[in-house]
């Protein structure tokens, strides 16, 4: 059964821009007219979905919630900022941006490491931000969102695209999909945060739908993927869902890309019940990935805690620290827990001897260490995001 939905028309488009090392052949193949998208106005529409996909958005949207209450704390220490590291990487892994959890960290803190950790790093930094901006979801909120993720890295970081972009193929002609004419972003924008305002809708229907739209009307030159579902994370916050935590929905959209895929498809035909569907799932496989996670988090603080003969506050304090931070300096620690220097010189040294803790390059002239439990259990989801099922 289908949810009707407006479909996207299209406008015929010509092409003849040259590539000039390009073959005779592949110069003629890519040069004629193309199908543009023209996207509709969805701020105040409202999808008839069946009843059953209906009930089941519903109690997606309150297990999200649930989670968020009952697991914004393990034990003594905030999973929080845990979870946003596993949804960035999962969410860079969409777009096969794959690198250590270890490498991410150190990334993140200013080791020079290059290439994908420092971009998956910088996807950290959009989560953030749209968490911060979900009490404004604007069409400037959007272009902040993607300024924290490119700053840097794209000449037009923070700025909507002016030129045809596409995906598959060599040009708008051999592509596979094409997205709309730049001259219409700013208002196709107006109109999808408008849809983001709404109240009167479930919030998983609201978020596969707002993803969609986004992913369709396709803003920037690069980086759309990671925008898009850091979007996600910002409204289900905006709604209330989540209060403390990121649902990392990206670990269940890696399940099957394929059929993420082929919902985009779908929803672009005038059809939302598979996107939606697609959200529920990924909501429900994430949530049981972050649970084995949640798990395998508080073992290794426990683990902390039985290598010492006495446990003290200042070890608590640490042992927290090293299931929050996978890399960190003294100075790091120092700054968030008032613990003095010499003292956590002392029970990072422990911790080393004892391979709880790994010493690494220094970086900047500070001793860096990382936390090879956090590193791996973070490598460990997102390696079951990517598979049909958990053990």
């Amino acid at each position: 059964m289908t949810a009707s939905w407006p479909a996207l028309t299209y406008q015929s488009h010509f092409w003849e821009h040259r590539d000039p090392l390009a073959s005779r052949r592949s110069q003629k193949r890519n040069r004629g007219y193309f199908q543009a998208p023209v996207l509709p106005c969805i701020a105040e529409e409202k999808p008839d979905l069946p009843a059953d996909v209906q009930a089941r958005a519903l109690e997606a949207s309150s297990a999200m919630a649930r989670f968020d209450q009952t697991h914004q704390n393990l034990g003594p220490f905030p999973f929080a900022s845990v979870l946003l590291r596993g949804e960035s990487a999962t969410s860079s892994q969409i777009e096969n941006l794959t690198v250590s959890a270890r490498k991410i960290s150190l990334a993140s803190i200013g080791a020079p490491i290059g290439g994908n950790a420092q971009l998956v790093a910088r996807n950290v930094s959009s989560m953030q931000a749209a968490i911060r901006l979900a009490s404004d979801l604007s069409p400037q909120a959007i272009l902040d969102m993607h300024l924290e993720l490119t700053r840097g890295i794209q000449a037009d970081a923070g700025h909507l695209r002016q030129e045809w972009v596409w995906v598959g193929g060599q040009s708008p002609v051999t592509a596979t999909f094409v997205g709309p004419a730049w001259q219409d972003l700013p208002d196709l924008l107006e109109d999808l945060t408008a849809f983001l305002r709404r109240k009167d809708l479930d919030p998983t229907v609201q978020a596969a739908i707002a993803h969609a739209q986004f992913e369709t009307i396709h803003p920037f030159t690069d980086g759309n993927g990671r925008t898009g579902r850091a979007l996600i994370s910002a409204l289900l916050r905006a709604r209330g869902v989540t209060r403390d935590l990121i649902i990392p929905i990206s670990s269940g959209l890696l399940h099957d890309i394929d059929r993420y895929i082929s919902a985009l498809e779908s929803y672009r035909s005038g059809d939302v019940v598979p996107i939606v569907e697609c959200f529920i799932d990924a909501i429900e496989t994430s949530l049981e990935n972050t649970r084995i996670l949640a798990e395998d988090i508080e073992n290794y603080y426990q683990q902390i805690l039985a290598s010492r003969s006495r446990v003290t506050s200042p070890v608590r304090k640490i042992a927290s620290f090293c299931c929050t931070e996978p890399a960190f300096t003294a100075a790091m620690i120092e700054d968030s827990t008032g613990i003095a220097k010499s003292t956590i010189y002392r029970l990072l040294a422990g911790l080393v001897d004892l391979r709880l803790l790994r010493e690494e390059e220094k970086i900047r002239g500070q001793q860096t260490w990382s936390s090879p439990a956090l590193t791996g259990a973070l490598d460990e989801f997102s390696r079951r995001a990517g598979r049909r099922r958990f053990s």
